[in-house]
Parts: C-alpha cells; sequence; structure tokens
C-alpha cells in the first residue's frame, strides 16, 4: 500500500493508526476502520483501512458495508474522493475513497470530515442509486 507506510506483511498497527479500537463498538456511516479488505483479482487479502457506507438497518445481519481506502499514490479511478482531513479520518498518508470496491468491516480508525463524507455519498449514488 504505497504511502500508508503499513508493514510489508500488510498487517495494520497501533502506531500507523492510533484510534483503532475495540470490535465491539458501533459502527456508523463514514467512520474509518481498518480492515482485511480482499484483492479483486486474487485469492489474498491486506490489512488496510476502509470506509463504513452502511447504516444501521445492517446491523441485524452481522454485516457493514466498507469502501476501500487506498494511498493517493496510486493511479486514480473516476470514482475515487480525496480525504481532506487526514487526522480525523486516522490515516497517516495522502489517500481516497475508493468508492468502487466494497467489502466489510473490523474496527474503526478515525471519521470522514463533512464535505468528504457528502462527496463520496454522491459518487455511492452513481452506483448504488442511493447511499
Amino acid at each position: 500500500m504505497a504511502g500508508h507506510g503499513g508493514p510489508k506483511d500488510g498487517v495494520a498497527s497501533a502506531r500507523l493508526y492510533p484510534a483503532v479500537t475495540k470490535t465491539s463498538e458501533r459502527f456508523d456511516a463514514f467512520d474509518v476502520v481498518v480492515v482485511p479488505f480482499p484483492y479483486a483479482d486474487r485469492l489474498a487479502e491486506k490489512r488496510r483501512p476502509a470506509l463504513v457506507i452502511s447504516n444501521r438497518r445492517l446491523a441485524p445481519f452481522g454485516l457493514i458495508w466498507v469502501a476501500m481506502i487506498t494511498s493517493a499514490n496510486n493511479a486514480p479511478l473516476s470514482c475515487d474522493v480525496t480525504i481532506a482531513n487526514l487526522a480525523r479520518a486516522g490515516l497517516p498518508a495522502p489517500s481516497v475513497v475508493r468508492a468502487a470496491k466494497i467489502a466489510c468491516i473490523e474496527r474503526r480508525a478515525g471519521r470522514l470530515d463533512g464535505a468528504t463524507a457528502r462527496a463520496v455519498a454522491q459518487k455511492l449514488k452513481g452506483f448504488l442509486g442511493s447511499a
């Protein structure tokens, strides 16, 4: 994960993501979490930050949807949204939300600022019809 400075095995650490907390807490839309995110093109996964995009209606099913967060240094996609407030999001390097890549969560690292959250919601509406 270029630009995020994580360990070579992809495991996020409390040093890089100091706001990481216990898994028993509740998650809200636009929280930033750290999850084992699957690759789309191979049978592997890497621990990385992600953005909660679901609401509490999925909680009874034990599911929370997240969108990938990746380094801003990666080749951009038209659905990428730049994260403006890295400190609030709990991220160590310039990053984007990749709204087209969705998976599930494990723990919280931070929260997006309002303007970035609204921009991601707009991108998701293009894929889902509403967010």
